[in-house]
C-alpha cells in the first residue's frame, strides 16, 4: 500500500497538538483525524481513537508493523513542515473537515 494522497490542517489551539491529517492509500482508502503532536523528541502522528466506557482511549485504526508506521508518520510530517515552510494561509481548525477526497477515488 502506498500513500497517494495527504492533506494537513493546522489545529486551532496552539497547544501540543500541531495539526490534523487526511490520507489516503491507493486511491482507494481514506483516514480521517490523525493528529499531529509536538512530543520532546520531534513531531509525531498520533492515530485516531475512541473513548472506551472506562475512559482510556483506543486506536482505531493502526499500521500492524513498524515500517508502515514509519511510512506514515514520516509522509504526514513531511507534509505538515512543507506546509510550514511555505507559511500558508490556511485557516486553523478544531478538527479535520469532511472533505471531498472521495471524488477523487471514483
Amino acid at each position: 500500500m502506498k500513500i497517494t494522497e495527504v492533506k494537513v490542517y493546522p489545529a486551532k489551539n496552539g497547544g501540543r497538538l500541531k495539526a490534523f491529517a487526511t490520507i489516503v492509500f491507493d486511491n482507494s482508502f481514506i483516514i480521517r483525524d490523525l493528529k499531529i503532536i509536538e512530543g520532546n523528541k520531534g513531531y509525531f502522528v498520533s492515530m485516531p481513537s475512541r473513548r472506551r466506557k472506562d475512559g482510556s482511549f483506543r486506536d482505531i485504526v493502526h499500521p500492524l508493523n513498524s515500517e508502515m508506521r514509519q511510512e506514515i508518520e514520516e509522509t504526514v510530517v513531511g507534509a505538515f513542515n512543507e506546509q510550514i515552510e511555505e507559511g500558508g494561509d490556511i485557516e486553523a481548525v478544531d478538527e479535520a473537515p469532511e472533505e471531498d477526497l472521495e471524488e477523487k477515488i471514483d
